[in-house]
């Protein structure tokens, strides 16, 4: 599979599965960029990329909008255009019950899952549309499909949030030429889980899918033709049940 030419833009990118798609994007020729809170992290993705090849780094809250405007400001200085965005930030919460999350979790969460995807949906979608070409993929969560006590209640209610986002901008956008597909793993080897009320065993970690297994997903994604359009994609363990 191929990327060459094409320019990547993934936040989370410092940890599990953006780590995953960034180092997977790389691998098949795009120019890439990652965004995160922790510099650190960032960096440390950076600086294990074999090969000779480089991925740009850069501080990214997206639940800060003045911080979103000026990492897509130097992402499209340094490549010129981003043909493509990976909404991979995301968070959780350890306390998951209703009568456990208080109401500024609530919010966190909500601002860091639903509305940073929408923060930097806006922000790439206007040269996006200039071009009457581009990707997006958002990778939610099978709890966005299945809301369930495991993700909790207030994460649920986010991917549900991005979930429908992409699904409308996608109907919307078609016409401009742009492509957003909502991918919905399931449990993910991830530095997500020790947020877990429960502590996840090695053997349960090993059992789950890997970051690199979603990468793969996403990348097929990305490598179609531009008249193919993935609307929606799960994957999930073969161990998970999903009913």
């Amino acid at each position: 599979m191929n990327l060459q030419k094409k320019t990547a833009v993934i936040t989370g990118g410092g940890t599990g599965i953006g780590q995953g798609i960034a180092k997977a994007f790389v691998a098949a020729g795009a120019k890439v960029a990652i965004g995160g809170r922790r510099e650190d992290k960032l960096r440390d993705v950076a600086s294990s990329v074999a090969g000779g090849e480089t991925i740009l780094t850069h501080v990214l809250d997206v639940a800060q909008r003045d911080s979103v405007a000026a990492f897509f400001h130097w992402a499209e200085k340094e490549f010129g255009s981003i043909d493509i965005l990976i909404n991979c930030a995301g968070m959780n919460i350890p306390n998951r019950l209703m009568a456990e999350t208080r109401p500024e979790q609530w919010d966190q969460l909500l601002e860091v899952n639903a509305t940073g995807a929408y923060n930097c949906m806006y922000a790439v979608l206007p040269q996006m549309r200039l071009r009457k070409d581009g990707l997006i993929v958002n990778v939610s969560s099978v709890s966005g499909i299945r809301a369930s006590k495991l993700g909790g209640t207030a994460y649920s209610a986010s991917k549900f949030a991005m979930a429908a986002l992409g699904t409308a901008v996608a109907l919307e956008e078609g016409v401009n030429g742009i492509r957003v597909t909502n991918v919905f793993p399931g449990e993910v080897d991830t530095p997500i889980l020790d947020a877990r009320p429960v502590k996840v065993s090695d053997e349960h970690r090993a059992r789950i899918l890997q970051p690199e297994d979603v990468a793969a997903a996403v990348l097929m994604i990305a490598c179609l033709p531009p008249r193919a359009h993935v609307a929606e994609l799960i994957i999930k363990p073969t161990t998970q049940d999903f009913a």
